[in-house]
């Protein structure tokens, strides 16, 4: 059903014209639901959390995966690298932690903590902390930061942002354009004209899009860290892929020379079964797969598994005024609040 759904979403499905009667009514509610919280907050009816550093969200305004969790890795090198000591605030989407709000440490798992959060944690090394409330994850952790940046959160009004950053898929775009559950699409694409950045992942960027690329290095070994250039790696292999969009990543593969015998889609967030994936490496001498499902696999791997990790890049004017402009509201931030 959710493979139909997305065809009716992205694809046009007939399956589209049958299923409105029952869809097109709940994207209306949906719709009037969404847009009745967002104005219980704008209008201070509830009150969202202000924290004492500045937040920036990287989010979307459709569902399932727009490379937002590069865009988040990115962002973190970057701002390092100025000097700042930013640090990534969660969902935990999945996951279940012993407590709420959980901050992510080395021996964290992803079913305490979701595989986003531990593979920013890994990669970056800077605090991470995940909950439901996402305010009380920035409470975890904001005396020990100068920034906070959200993976996910842009519909998550309980928690106030000063920048927010909307990544889109460049290849699928906005599908129908229409609302939850007809369509892709958390809030209708109006939305897109009150955020600060647009970054555009693939595909070909408008004018008022960031143009972004998510560049691929040389593969890695889960069990030893050897790295390979993929068009070296020799026998047959499998490909496997539980991400938002996995022909994202297959696409990749062939485009760095891989043509895998087997190709093997998950679904997002999909928590893995040691026996399953051994079976499924059987099929070939290798298996490779995204850097997002090797941390939920480290605990079992074998010596032909091998991980793709990839980087966000961006044009060097554009991701420099993007830094900068988050340099500039974390310097006013401090002055007016001193």
């Amino acid at each position: 059903m959710a493979s139909v759904i997305e065809k009716i979403w992205f694809e046009h499905h007939p399956a589209g014209v049958v299923l409105k009667p029952l869809l097109w009514p709940l994207s209306k509610l949906f719709g009037a639901v969404s847009r009745h919280r967002r104005q219980q907050y704008q209008t201070g009816r509830k009150a969202a959390y202000r924290p004492s550093v500045p937040v920036v969200v990287v989010g979307n305004i459709t569902a399932g995966g727009n490379g937002k969790t590069p865009v988040v890795v990115w962002l973190v090198e970057q701002l390092k690298a100025a000097g700042l000591k930013p640090g990534v605030v969660s969902r935990g989407y999945g996951a279940k932690a012993p407590h709420y709000p959980y901050r992510i440490s080395d021996q964290s798992t992803t079913a305490e903590a979701g595989d986003e959060p531990v593979l920013i944690f890994r990669r970056t090394g800077v605090p991470v902390a995940v909950s439901p409330k996402r305010a009380e994850a920035v409470q975890l952790i904001e005396s020990d930061v100068d920034v906070i940046i959200t993976d996910d959160g842009l519909q998550h009004y309980a928690l106030a942002r000063d920048i927010e950053i909307v990544v889109i898929d460049g290849q699928r775009r906005f599908g129908n354009q229409q609302l939850i559950p007809m369509g892709p699409l958390r809030e209708g694409c109006e939305r897109l004209q009150e955020v600060d950045f647009l970054i555009c992942n693939g595909g070909n960027a408008e004018r008022n899009e960031i143009p972004m690329q998510l560049v691929p290095a040389d593969l890695v070994n889960l069990c030893t860290g050897e790295r390979c250039e993929a068009a070296k790696l020799q026998g047959d292999i499998v490909a496997m892929a539980g991400i938002g969009h996995p022909p994202r990543f297959f696409s990749t593969l062939q485009q760095l020379g891989i043509t895998p015998v087997k190709c093997q889609p998950f679904a997002d967030h999909q928590a893995f079964a040691e026996q399953e994936l051994k079976q499924l490496s059987a099929q070939g001498q290798h298996l490779v797969m995204t850097e997002k499902d090797a941390v939920k696999c480290h605990a079992f791997a074998q010596p032909n598994w091998w991980y793709l990790p990839v980087d966000a890049a961006m044009p060097a004017e554009q991701a420099e005024s993007l830094i900068n402009r988050i340099i500039k509201v974390k310097e006013e931030y401090g002055s007016s609040s001193a």
